[in-house]
């Protein structure tokens, strides 16, 4: 299954980060990076990369939700899991666990958009320092604002689509609706 993203032309209000994301017959409202969509993605520039990116895994707040339904792997987040960040240091775009010196984003949050991540297959095979880590789809913002590089949908519309994911499922995000 190919799931598609693209920015919502349609809508001039806030096109930097409004888009649609598709699967199957359902179209959903999304956000995107607050630098739009590009094809030259680098580390920092808040654009969300252009390319087909597998679903790798699937992480998730235990303390506010039952595992979710899915065919992907599936792993509960623990209070000391962060995303390395910092393209000089070896572990770079890969989970790491606190304490970390390096540069790194605390996967475990206050908020509630990291209560499903879905880590997407972006700069991981091989790794290559400053062209973009921690690439995720998660949960959107209230008012969808834009995010630093991921795709974010609603909890609901997350939770209903990884009941339809597999290992052979593609994100693919393109700069204009087909």
């Amino acid at each position: 299954m190919i799931i598609s993203v693209w920015p919502n032309q349609q809508n001039n209000v806030s096109a930097a980060s409004d888009g649609q994301l598709q699967w199957q017959d359902h179209v959903v409202r999304c956000a995107i990076g607050r630098g739009g969509i590009n094809d030259q993605k680098q580390e920092g520039d808040g654009r969300t990369p252009i390319g087909k990116f597998m679903l790798r895994r699937v992480f998730y707040r235990p303390d506010r939700l039952d595992k979710p339904t899915t065919s992907l792997t599936v792993m509960p987040l623990q209070l000391d899991m962060g995303w390395c960040d910092d393209p000089t240091h070896p572990a770079y775009n890969t989970l790491i666990y606190q304490p970390f010196s390096a540069g790194h984003e605390q996967l475990w949050r206050a908020d509630t958009l990291y209560d499903v991540i879905v880590e997407l297959g972006y700069n991981d095979d091989p790794i290559i320092p400053h062209h973009g880590s921690a690439i995720f789809l998660h949960v959107a913002q209230p008012q969808y604002q834009p995010t630093e590089g991921c795709v974010a949908i609603t909890l609901t519309d997350l939770l209903k689509l990884l009941e339809h994911c597999d290992q052979h499922t593609v994100l693919a995000v393109h700069d204009e609706a087909p």
